[in-house]
């Protein structure tokens, strides 16, 4: 399976319905999964709306292309509330917010590969977050996941 080719497909789709493609990502084995594509609107919220055209759209690309082998389940989605942070772009546009972060490895200067802190920024490859207090910058590759926290 192609996994840029159809990256490619739903990128398209996404400029031409007003979308931002945020990820395409395929769980499950080769022969069956779930390709899951994360659409998000540059102003404004997503609807369900846009995520039905949308999976319309290229799910039936992908059948005529015959692209996955097997069977596999389309889902089209927003990024949520407490979104996954996909792209440095991500790390400037919520700049300033409560994040959630899973390491690759532990570090000495932090209690545990998982902890909560405010972003506050990306830049040459390293993150930075502010965790009680104190800025730590944790190179970009060694985590594994940033999601925000929902704060009420």
């Amino acid at each position: 399976m192609d996994l840029e080719r159809i990256r490619g497909i739903a990128e398209r789709v996404a400029v031409s319905e007003g979308l931002e493609l945020v990820a395409v990502e395929w769980a499950g084995s080769p022969a069956q999964g779930i390709l899951r594509i994360i659409l998000d609107r540059p102003e404004g919220a997503i609807s369900h709306r846009d995520c039905g055209v949308v999976s319309e759209q290229v799910g039936a690309i992908l059948d005529v292309e015959d692209l996955i082998p097997g069977r596999y389940v389309l889902e089209v989605a927003s990024p949520g509330l407490d979104r996954k942070l996909y792209r440095p772009a991500d790390y400037e546009r919520f700049r300033g917010r409560r994040v959630k972060v899973r390491l690759k490895h532990r570090r000495p200067e932090l209690p545990g590969r998982r902890f909560q802190a405010e972003l506050a920024g990306l830049a040459e490859g390293v993150v930075s977050f502010v965790v009680d207090g104190q800025t730590v910058r944790i190179p970009y590759d060694d985590i594994a996941a940033v999601n925000l926290v929902i704060e009420f």
